[in-house]
């Protein structure tokens, strides 16, 4: 998930967006966005799609599964 987490915060931070303007977009607290960010909660499918939908990429360039 530590790859997940950098991805995400990348691609937050390279927008400009604070943690709080994601949230809103996207319709959760900021403490969730924090939560996937920092690795200890995986969003659900809708919001991992509206996340990538709003970034406008694939759902798998965001989120993959973590080896095992």
């Amino acid at each position: 998930m530590a790859e997940t987490t950098s991805i995400l915060r990348a691609l937050r931070t390279e927008r400009g967006w604070s943690q709080a303007t994601l949230a809103e977009q996207v319709g959760v607290s900021r403490q969730t966005v924090n939560a996937i960010e920092t690795g200890r909660f995986d969003p659900s499918l809708p919001l991992a799609l509206r996340i990538a939908q709003l970034l406008d990429l694939p759902v798998e360039e965001i989120f993959a599964l973590a080896d095992r």
